[in-house]
């Protein structure tokens, strides 16, 4: 299973209230278009335009680590000509934006199963990883061709060939073979469009993310819809399981503290 290069740093949030680390489940590109009486292909055109209006208001709101669910496994199955003009748009988006990508210090890592992506297209994604592989002021993760299912069976899979005994396999090994090794998992999973499902997207590293859903269509998704999603997510208060005592202390807390 090929992985992106390693993380070269670990950028930070702002602020302790911020997540380290937010994926974003980017849908509605085919609404916005049939609101508007244009081909599906105009849709995608603007959801990518929406990709640097969040990039830009994550790294200003402090938020230095993105994960954007691009192209999932089970996309295939839409139409040929649809599927095609997205691998081009992937294409020509590397091509237009890798450049102040890397002047603004952002290392691009595309995540999913490569195997099943043009020899061009694989190209364009060494090049740009290459490019980009030194830089440690953000990371944005793009997953194309990605499955939260596939990516836990084929590093198991690779685990196993590598002569692992799985009978004694723990998280850490598990989440160290997994596409996004190095980085926290994220925090907060944003959905845009209304839909109440993960969709196959970072089911590992997900396990404990706070979940924000959104009406706001992906190519209509602004700086002000981010914020929001921000605010909703700083108020919660994340227990990870525990069990708060009326004092307020998380119990697994008030249990490891000596009596007496």
């Amino acid at each position: 299973m090929l992985r992106p290069p390693p993380p070269t740093a670990i950028p930070a949030p702002a602020r302790p209230e911020l997540p380290r680390h937010i994926g974003i489940i980017m849908d509605g590109n085919g609404r916005w278009a049939k609101r508007r009486h244009l081909p599906r292909a105009a849709g995608h055109r603007a959801g990518v335009r929406a990709i640097r209006r969040v990039m830009e208001a994550c790294n200003d709101a402090g938020v230095h680590i993105l994960t954007l669910y691009a192209f999932s496994t089970e996309n295939w199955q839409r139409p040929r000509g649809e599927v095609s003009s997205l691998m081009r748009l992937f294409e020509e988006t590397m091509d237009s934006e890798v450049e102040e990508l890397n002047a603004k210090g952002v290392q691009l890592r595309v995540i999913g199963d490569r195997a099943k992506l043009s020899p061009r297209l694989r190209r364009k994604v060494d090049d740009c990883e290459a490019l980009t592989a030194h830089n440690g002021a953000n990371i944005l993760n793009v997953a194309i061709n990605y499955g939260g299912r596939s990516e836990l069976v084929e590093a198991i899979r690779e685990l196993a060939s590598n002569g692992v005994d799985l009978r004694a396999l723990d998280e850490a090994t598990l989440s160290a073979a997994l596409y996004t090794s190095g980085l926290p998992d994220p925090d907060l999973i944003i959905r845009t469009a209304g839909e109440l499902r993960v969709s196959n997207f970072l089911l590992w590293q997900g396990a404990y993310a706070e979940l924000h859903v959104t009406e706001a269509l992906w190519p209509d998704f602004a700086p002000g819809d981010l914020a929001e999603a921000l605010g909703d997510f700083s108020s919660r208060r994340r227990t990870f399981g525990q069990v708060a005592d009326p004092a307020g202390a998380d119990l697994g807390t008030a249990l490891a503290t000596p009596v007496g």
